[in-house]
């Protein structure tokens, strides 16, 4: 078995959810499943943020001509489905479902065409950024899978590799530069460079966000879910090593 691990990067007005997370930067969007058969597709999702935030993204999700993943521009005639099924000031769990047309396509439509049954998919969204996680078989060809990705997405949005490997049981399994996302990760390590976790610190959050020129909220935010994630990862058997390696 291998991981494959890739981003998208959405154009402005080209999904409304990402529109969403790029106004509302404490907001992030995780899967909790995502399923694919060649007629269908159903996920659900976690979403986390400020209350502006989930009010936007709820509004956003139930979006007439949204259909979760599909990336077909135009109106592509699917029967989709939204259902909430979980909702407080800042937590949203949606569940989507939608038929496929003759038109519609998706990353997981593609993935089950050209990489085979028993794919295992995860999700992570901040800002316009959607990357991707699947576990496959070794031999599934993923140069032609993202080839064909390429030609779907077109102009919509950008594409990057993050990451092919294969899965060893006894290779450490924390992995810091593909779990914790890109803005999580940066803020991070700007605030270990300019002394923010020392003691005494030798520079506020305020000064900090100043310097990275995004707002004070944002940052917390950032830093707060990244010292989290390190310490799970932590907490469940994992080493210091491995977690400070990419620094």
């Amino acid at each position: 078995m291998r991981e494959f691990v890739f981003a998208l990067e959405y154009d402005p007005g080209t999904n409304p959810v990402a529109d969403v997370l790029e106004a509302n930067p404490d907001t992030t969007v995780r899967s909790l499943s995502c399923h694919v058969t060649a007629d269908s597709l159903w996920r659900v999702d976690h979403a986390t943020g400020s209350a502006d935030g989930i009010a936007a993204l709820e509004a956003a999700y139930r979006e007439p001509a949204y259909c979760a993943d599909c990336l077909v521009r135009d109106d592509c005639g699917a029967d989709c489905e939204t259902q909430v099924l979980d909702r407080s000031s800042d937590e949203l769990v949606v569940y989507t479902y939608w038929d496929r047309t003759d038109v519609c396509t998706s990353v997981p439509h593609l993935a089950l065409e050209y990489l085979g049954e028993g794919l295992l998919f995860e999700t992570y969204r901040e800002g316009r950024r959607y990357r991707w996680r699947i576990v496959l078989g070794s031999d599934a060809p993923v140069g032609d899978f993202f080839d064909a990705l390429g030609d779907e997405v077109g102009e919509c949005a950008g594409m990057e590799m993050l990451r092919l490997t294969d899965l060893d049981p006894d290779r450490e399994q924390f992995q810091s530069d593909d779990e914790l996302p890109p803005e999580q990760r940066d803020a991070l390590r700007a605030a270990v460079d300019r002394g923010y976790y020392e003691t005494p610190r030798r520079i506020d959050l305020s000064d900090l966000a100043e310097e990275l020129e995004i707002p004070r909220s944002t940052l917390s935010y950032r830093l707060r879910r990244a010292e989290a994630h390190l310490a799970t990862a932590f907490a469940d058997g994992e080493s210091l090593e491995a977690i400070t390696a990419s620094r």
